[in-house]
């Protein structure tokens, strides 16, 4: 599984323990195609988001002008919080890439462009701040 592929299916997991409240392990086994394993990228994802989305939302809420992290659409909530997460604690990944990666992410699983925006303005702003 690729990074990109691994991506989509921590938003997926994210979403889905937002929604239903199961453990990560259960949500991450509902995203698989049969037969195919969850990559140690995916669980990082999925794990590192869970164990700091404490302040991961914080920092989201500082960042949205008249928005909260309860406010928005859960799937841009799962793309921000996971995105935030590699930001701030996977190193090796460029803030850029990390960024680029979100504002994809939301472009796909949005109906217009206007996630995409949206993600883009309340990263973008959180990058200059992690720079």
């Amino acid at each position: 599984m690729n990074r990109r592929n691994a991506r989509i299916k921590a938003v997926q997991s994210l979403y889905q323990i937002d929604m239903t409240h199961v453990e990560a392990e259960t949500a991450i086994e509902a995203v698989l195609e049969e037969g195919e394993e969850a990559s140690p990228f995916l669980q990082t994802l999925v794990e590192g988001t869970l164990s700091h989305l404490e302040d991961i939302d914080q920092t989201l809420n500082g960042a949205m002008d008249n928005w909260t992290i309860n406010r928005i659409a859960n799937v841009n909530r799962a793309i921000l919080r996971m995105a935030l997460y590699e930001m701030k604690w996977e190193e090796e990944i460029p803030l850029s890439v990390s960024l680029n990666e979100a504002i994809d992410l939301a472009k796909g699983f949005s109906a217009d462009d206007e996630s995409g925006k949206f993600v883009n303005g309340v990263l973008s702003k959180i990058a200059e701040d992690l720079k």
